[in-house]
């Protein structure tokens, strides 16, 4: 996610955004959420990026009571969007575009959606696009993917999510704003196909610890490594002496080394892989998958 303290942005981060009120009055429920909307102003050259690209490939549903909210009702049809039926690939918290444009450019055959509310992030994923030689099996969604998410899409939607280095919440405090949480978990896991792979990495061991307790325990999920060893090596930050010694997953090909990855590396910590796939909803007859079991693509 870009709210991640080690975010591309300088400015002093405002409050984090559950001081958003989800109602009209003041004194109503405030929402939890795992991303600080930093400082929102756009050098000239992604403004003019913005300027150009964004009425093909940002798509921008009535708001809600948030700006990071689609208005109630609101649905989204991505065979309308992309003009075809295809693979879905959704990245939650694509930063600036690395690895959503390059797995567009990769699978022309997939369909690919990145969601990011830093809108400096959204820029320069289209001055990214834009070299790249603008793929068309691309869209951005500037909105809260928690709470956008379920409600745009309907239920088995998605057949690949991407979280990758997630901002940590180190501080105790905070843990309640990490997003591998079970309201994400709640919100997101239902839109996943049969079979679908979800793929998160994190440069943390305390959070790649805490991954694993949230994930491991959701039955609509199973590993795809069970027996992957743990990453190899030293680390400059604690690793929990409890974090499960298997069920970790190689490096996933299709994941480009960004920013943050290189900072974690050169920092001295391990980069953590995990990979989980959707547990068929309806087993055979039998009680075995009624679909094949899922491949590594």
């Amino acid at each position: 996610m870009t709210s991640d303290p080690r975010s591309h942005d300088a400015a002093p981060a405002p409050a984090p955004e559950d001081e958003a009120e989800t109602g009209k009055g003041r004194n109503t429920h405030r929402e939890v959420v795992s991303f600080v909307r930093r400082g929102e102003r756009l050098t000239q050259g992604r403004q003019n990026a913005w300027d150009r690209l964004s009425p093909a490939y940002v798509i921008d549903p009535p708001r809600g009571h948030r700006d990071t909210l689609p208005a109630a009702g609101t649905r989204l049809d991505l065979a309308e969007v992309f003009g075809r039926r295809a693979e879905v690939v959704v990245e939650v918290g694509s930063g600036t575009g690395e690895n959503i444009v390059a797995a567009a450019l990769a699978h022309p055959e997939r369909d690919h959606l990145g969601v990011e509310v830093y809108l400096p992030g959204l820029a320069q994923t289209l001055s990214r696009v834009e070299r790249s030689g603008s793929p068309q099996n691309l869209r951005m969604l500037p909105l809260d993917a928690q709470r956008a998410l379920p409600a745009l899409l309907p239920e088995g939607s998605i057949d690949q999510l991407w979280v990758y280095f997630a901002d940590p919440w180190p501080k105790q405090r905070h843990h309640k704003r990490r997003l591998l949480n079970p309201p994400f978990l709640d919100a997101v896991l239902p839109l996943l196909a049969d079979g679908a792979t979800f793929r998160l990495a994190t440069d943390w061991a305390q959070y790649a610890h805490h991954m694993r307790s949230q994930l491991d325990v959701r039955p609509e999920l199973a590993l795809l490594h069970p027996d992957g060893p743990r990453p190899e090596g030293r680390s400059s930050d604690a690793i929990p002496p409890n974090i499960a010694t298997t069920g970790w997953a190689p490096r996933f090909e299709g994941r480009v080394k960004t920013g943050f990855e290189s900072k974690g590396r050169a920092a001295g910590r391990l980069i953590w892989d995990l990979a989980y796939t959707r547990v068929p909803r309806h087993p055979g007859p039998d009680g075995a998958s009624d679909i094949e079991g899922p491949t590594d693509p």
